[in-house]
């Protein structure tokens, strides 16, 4: 046995945990882990500006993927820590848990709640540089690594203030460290929506002749629906919005209706996006709820035998914002994604009932609108529960009888269990004769399925085309989907590489998003990468490259075996039914030589919006959209 006694128990000590276990501080050393270091400098920049201080942050990505973020702010203290015994400054760069958001009254609500943030960033770059302005001038210092090496001093006398961080991520830490400028457009397009009169500038200095991007929104959370809904035909032309405050907990909530059939509700504590909700989303639900019953009571829109309207009734077609400032956050989990604080789910309901009843009897042909939608949608959520019951007693739940063209696997563990859904009859063929029978399942589609973006569920159940893929997983969909009840581990969209290929699986992907949503934030969706190419040659096995850099790579390799380029065969699949099961199994069904693709959700509110532009009834956001992307486009078989 290994020895294991007291010499094996260590101390990491100052910034080293940070650099042995960096997922623990920015969940991974991938693209998304390298981002978050931007972010965590950004986002104390924006506490600054929720305490008042700051109305400007610029950011700048130079060459080398060097990252400048400065402020306007207060400017990080400069004096020397009473307990610590040097800089301030150079306590919060190099001391896990230290900053000014534990209660020392420097912030009244603060997004970062751990004190980590600065001192990560600082830990996981190659070099970092901080200088801080007072208004008695600029002082600057250094560190590479987490370890100082330069002492604070001062650079100018200028009467400024404000704070500039300048580092350059670790190349030995990171995947990569190549940012991605969109990526960042996004997180400071909805910081500036979330913070009204908030300034950010993104400038990337790496591309030449490149143009500063400016997000600036006076409106707030109004402009960010309007900017949400921009693909989406309002019910009513003017935004709901109001903002309150009571017992040290801020409200601001907008929200428009729209003729979609889906709720898109997004909720944030101190400019932190909870994704999985909490207790503000629920009290925004119940007032919601409430308001709009009472109201229909009140103008007897509902008699006295009518039940009241439903939640999920009065919510189709809502795009809404919830944003709440909370002095102390209690958040379920390290992720901060779920709000806990009880009371903070009273105080968004009584603010959403009293404003939003007094809003509706001063627009009564708002009121009547958004009602003559709710009732739209009850009577159709009850002809959906029809055809549920219908689909329910054709289910694998309740009877033996799954979809006709199904070809299930004997494993009937979950786990470790996974359905292709193949595109053509054909392609399903070649994929019934080519896999593992034990474990994996075939369900083939045929043609263009509903586009769910336009249709409410009670249509979903009754399409042939849809409904194999419910009965199949069965988890159900919607309000109901249970993914305790699914029944495999891996789905995997397996379609040719082309147009129309790209346009099935945009249809399943729209409908798991929309219907099934667990299944794309827990992992469960997978796209199939089947090779474009073949090439050839008597005497030599089969060579399979999946994109255009791969046959180049390819063919190098074989160059610098002695294969002459022209004296191969090349083979350009043009789809899946062109190989037989063989090909098939090998290059895209076998998990020991497969790729797979897994389907994340990295932002779920951009998704939201790109799904609504593309899939949506608006044809002009569409239009602007290709036109903007069209200088991406590779492949486009003509």
């Amino acid at each position: 046995m290994a020895n294991y006694d007291e010499n094996q128990i260590q101390v990491l000590e100052g910034l080293e945990a940070v650099r042995k276990r960096p997922g623990m501080y920015i969940g991974s050393v991938s693209e998304r882990g390298l981002h978050h270091l931007v972010y965590e400098i950004v986002d104390n920049a924006v506490d600054e500006a929720l305490a008042g201080y700051c109305t400007e942050i610029n950011v700048e990505i130079l060459p080398e993927n060097v990252i400048m973020v400065k402020d306007n702010g207060r400017g990080i203290p400069l004096g020397i820590h009473p307990k610590m015994k040097i800089p301030a400054i150079e306590v919060v760069y190099t001391i896990l848990h230290a900053g000014g958001k534990f209660g020392g009254g420097g912030y009244k609500v603060s997004g970062g709640l751990h004190g980590v943030g600065a001192s990560v960033v600082n830990a996981l770059s190659e070099e970092l540089t901080v200088e801080a302005s007072n208004g008695d001038g600029t002082f600057a210092m250094s560190f590479a690594r987490g370890k100082k090496t330069v002492e604070l001093h001062k650079v100018s006398d200028d009467n400024t203030r404000g704070t500039k961080v300048t580092f350059r991520p670790d190349s030995e830490i990171f995947e990569t460290t190549e940012f991605n400028a969109e990526t960042l457009a996004q997180r400071f397009r909805e910081m500036a929506f979330l913070n009204k009169g908030l300034k950010i500038t993104l400038w990337d200095k790496r591309v030449e002749d490149s143009e500063m991007r400016v997000f600036h929104f006076e409106g707030g959370l109004v402009s960010f629906v309007q900017y949400l809904n921009t693909a989406k035909d309002p019910v009513h032309p003017d935004v709901i919005a109001f903002d309150t405050a009571s017992n040290d907990v801020e409200v601001e909530v907008a929200f428009q209706y729209t003729t979609a059939y889906n709720e898109n509700l997004h909720s944030f504590v101190n400019n932190i996006n909870t994704i999985e909700g909490g207790t503000h989303l629920d009290g925004f639900k119940r007032g919601l709820t409430k308001a709009f019953n009472d109201y229909a009571r009140k103008f007897n829109i509902l008699k006295e035998k009518d039940s009241n309207l439903q939640g999920e009734d009065i919510r189709e077609g809502i795009t809404a914002i919830v944003s709440v400032r909370v002095m102390e956050p209690q958040f379920e989990g390290q992720t901060k994604t779920k709000l806990g604080n009880s009371e903070v789910a009273g105080i968004v309901a009584s603010a959403m009932t009293e404003k939003l009843s007094y809003y509706l009897e001063e627009n009564p042909n708002v009121a009547k609108a958004i009602l003559e939608k709710t009732l739209s949608a009850q009577r159709a959520r009850e002809a959906a529960r029809k055809a549920r019951e219908l689909v329910r007693r054709k289910s694998v739940l309740e009877s033996t009888t799954l979809p006709g063209k199904l070809a299930d696997c004997q494993e009937k563990d979950a786990v470790r269990s996974e359905i292709y859904i193949v595109e053509g009859d054909s392609a399903g063929g070649s994929a019934k004769q080519g896999r593992d029978r034990k474990f994996q399942a075939i369900l083939p589609l045929w043609g263009k399925m509903l586009n769910v973006e336009k249709t409410r569920a009670d249509k979903i159940y009754n399409n042939e085309k849809l409904s194999p893929v419910i009965v199949a997983l069965g988890a159900g969909i919607g309000n109901e989907f249970n993914i305790e009840k699914l029944r495999y581990d891996k789905i995997i969209l397996m379609a040719d590489a082309d147009v129309d290929g790209a346009h099935i699986r945009t249809l399943l992907l729209t409908f798991f998003f929309r219907y099934m949503r667990p299944l794309i934030d827990e992992g469960h969706v997978y796209i199939a990468q089947p090779p474009l190419f073949k090439l050839s040659k008597k005497g030599m096995a089969d060579v399979y490259c999946y994109n255009e850099a791969d046959l180049e790579k390819k063919f190098k390799e074989l160059e610098e075996k002695g294969i002459a380029r022209d004296s191969l065969a090349m083979q350009r699949y043009k789809g899946l039914g062109e190989m037989n099961s063989e090909q098939l199994w090998e290059t895209t069904m076998n998990p020991e030589t497969r790729i797979l693709l897994r389907v994340n959700l990295s932002d779920a509110i951009e998704a939201d919006r790109t799904f609504s532009v593309l899939m949506g009834e608006e044809v002009e956001p569409r239009r602007k959209f290709i036109e903007e992307n069209a200088k991406y486009v590779v492949n486009l078989d003509i």
